[in-house]
């Protein structure tokens, strides 16, 4: 009965790590999808305090502390000071395809993860790593699939994001005892990726006027004569 609580616990957060994901997909605007991608890392950290109990792993405790610090506290907070509140606040995402075809995708690519992963959680005990492996694949290939189908660099980032979050989700119940430093070294890594990133978006667009890869790549500079 005392490991069955944290184990159900688990399950509901994987289930809203997935719906978390699908949100992402369906938001058509960059503060939709951070604020999207703040709960699914939450989620992400109450799944770490819930192994931790149950395992009884100082480590994931740490992990969890991390992951809000970084990715609920920090991640959010540079990308609003870096971001234009235009931008931020009031912007459409461009898409390469629309709303309704992109969440098709996305359910493809989840019914995919589970075939992908069935056959290596099926004589598998531990009934966490039977619903985080699963989820956590699923959410790494919907991540993916946003980082495609998104053309401005925000969005394309918060999809890297979102896949590090699903890789995240299944790896911390196979490998849940990382060395603190890697930990450390992980999540300050990440946020300085968002940094560069944000700083990148903001500069570009103040020069150029749009983040768009597809639209930069015909930009062309213009011949100056040596005379």
């Amino acid at each position: 009965m005392t490991g069955s609580i944290p184990e159900a616990l688990n399950t509901l957060c994987a289930g809203l790590v997935l719906i978390a994901a699908f949100a992402m997909v369906a938001t058509r605007q960059v503060q939709g999808v951070i604020r999207f991608f703040i709960i699914q890392s939450l989620l992400l950290s109450a799944s770490c305090f819930l192994l931790g109990y149950s395992r009884s792993s100082i480590h994931l405790f740490i992990l969890g502390v991390l992951t809000i610090l970084s990715k609920v506290i920090a991640i959010p907070w540079v990308l609003r000071r870096l971001l234009p509140v235009d931008y931020y606040e009031r912007r459409e995402i461009s898409q390469v395809v629309n709303i309704p075809a992109s969440l098709l995708v996305a359910l493809l690519l989840a019914i995919a993860a589970e075939f992908l992963t069935g056959s290596l959680v099926t004589h598998v005990s531990d009934p966490m790593i039977v619903v985080n492996v699963p989820i956590g694949m699923a959410g790494l290939l919907i991540g993916a699939w946003a980082l495609i189908a998104r053309r401005e660099a925000i969005p394309q980032l918060i999809g890297i994001l979102a896949m590090e979050n699903g890789a995240f989700f299944a790896g911390i119940v196979i490998a849940n005892e990382l060395p603190f430093i890697a930990e450390l070294g992980v999540f300050g890594g990440v946020i300085l990726i968002v940094i560069v990133v944000g700083l990148l978006t903001r500069n570009i667009g103040e020069t150029v006027g749009t983040t768009e890869p597809a639209a930069m790549r015909e930009l062309r500079e213009a011949p100056v004569s040596w005379r």
